[in-house]
């Protein structure tokens, strides 16, 4: 890929993506797949104005010799040094952006029931620091290509051109064109238009029906509101990217108040392995039954990490034709997969889908009916055979898409 190109995704990551303000600090997390992208992004964070940059690399090899080789104890301990480092990050509030290059198939064979035991371990103690610094940010999670995931897309090519094609994929699906601060602009107003006529209609509940056997109606929370594209961070007011890319429209539903059953329309990459064709019932907003062709126990295990695990967080709108699902591919990546289709959340919803929540208090957001989990799991629920209505506080029924398209 040419180095030009390149260059451009990095400065639309650290400009458009985290959107660094002079003098911040930025943290980037990313795998070892692509090195020299790490550095372009790297010199164009400092040309953003950062005033230090730190990279944090991981490797999914290692962390399974991790699993392997240390007790749950020492998997879930919590160092001194880890805690300080945490209240630094909540007083310091750096910008995060993460590399996605993983394998979607990276992690398995690990020890699942190990892995899960250590995290719901360390959940209590890092959720405090975590709490803290909710909303207070900004970060950006974008792509790279990494062999194994290039080789899973494109099984038929040699090494080399199987990462230049997903290398193209990744470009296109971003709008990396001639310029992408103008079109990102353009989409940003396209999906802050879309928001506003959704939040226009006083929806009460959402209903999706599907010729798949989906009927699933979903309570939505009095004061909550779709959003899309940019973000702002609470108090400080800087407006950046969180996905690149993005696609959706997107709310936090009222917890406890979801019924039926929605079928998956994707494979789901979940901690390094896919779990394909599943369903998901719900009774009283809770996931009370999963069925998966392959790895229904790491569902089953997903929806019981914590209390809140098995109920949803997030209720978001893709049409078919986006230009992800344009491209044909299925990515096996949440990033893209779930901007390829309508998609629901199991797990921590989003305390910024309540109006006003700049003024309130985390807990008083999560009182309103946000969700609370250490988990936040998308899945794809979204085809051409995909009707949602709206169904109104003051009595109407509103199409919201028709056929898996947007109605309006």
């Amino acid at each position: 890929m040419k180095q030009m190109i390149l260059r451009k995704y990095a400065r639309l990551i650290a400009r458009v993506g985290a959107n660094i303000q002079k003098g911040q600090d930025v943290l980037v997390y990313a795998g070892l797949d692509q090195p020299r992208f790490v550095e372009l992004l790297v010199d164009e964070c400092y040309k953003a104005g950062a005033r230090r940059v730190k990279v944090e690399f991981d490797h999914q090899p290692l962390f399974k010799l991790h699993v392997r080789h240390q007790s749950v104890t020492a998997l879930a301990k919590v160092e001194e040094w880890e805690k300080v480092r945490l209240q630094h990050y909540v007083d310091t509030l750096p910008c995060r952006i993460y590399l996605d290059s993983d394998d979607p198939d990276g992690l398995k064979g690990i020890n699942q029931g190990k892995m899960a035991k250590s995290q719901q371990k360390r959940w209590p103690i890092v959720k405090p620091y975590f709490d803290q610094m909710e909303n207070k940010y900004q970060w950006c999670i974008a792509a790279v290509p990494g062999a194994a995931w290039a080789k899973k897309l494109f099984p038929e090519l040699p090494r080399g051109r199987a990462i230049e094609k997903l290398w193209e994929a990744i470009l296109f699906t971003s709008r990396v064109t001639e310029d992408p601060v103008a079109a990102w602009e353009a989409h940003d107003k396209d999906l802050h238009d879309r928001c506003a006529y959704l939040n226009s209609l006083g929806i009460a509940e959402l209903h999706y029906k599907g010729d798949n056997g989906t009927d699933l109606t979903v309570g939505m929370i009095p004061q909550g509101q779709f959003k899309g594209g940019g973000d702002r961070t609470k108090g400080s007011g800087i407006f950046f990217n969180p996905n690149i890319p993005t696609e959706e429209c997107f709310t936090s539903p009222m917890k406890g108040k979801a019924e039926g059953i929605v079928y998956a329309t994707k494979p789901l990459s979940y901690r390094g392995q896919l779990i394909e064709n599943f369903s998901v019932r719900f009774e009283n907003g809770r996931a009370v039954e999963v069925k998966a062709e392959k790895n229904q126990a790491l569902l089953e295990q997903m929806i019981a990490m914590d209390e809140g695990a098995a109920y949803l967080g997030e209720c978001a709108l893709v049409p078919v034709n986006s230009p992800i699902s344009e491209s044909g591919l299925l990515f096996y990546n949440t990033l893209f997969d779930e901007n390829a289709a309508c998609h629901l959340a199991l797990g921590m919803g989003f305390a910024d889908t309540i109006r006003g929540f700049e003024d309130m208090t985390l807990d008083e957001c999560r009182a309103l009916g946000i969700n609370d989990s250490m988990e936040h799991v998308d899945f794809m629920i979204g085809y051409e055979g995909l009707d949602i209505d709206a169904l109104t506080r003051d009595g109407r029924t509103v199409p919201i898409f028709r056929r898996g398209k947007w109605a309006f």
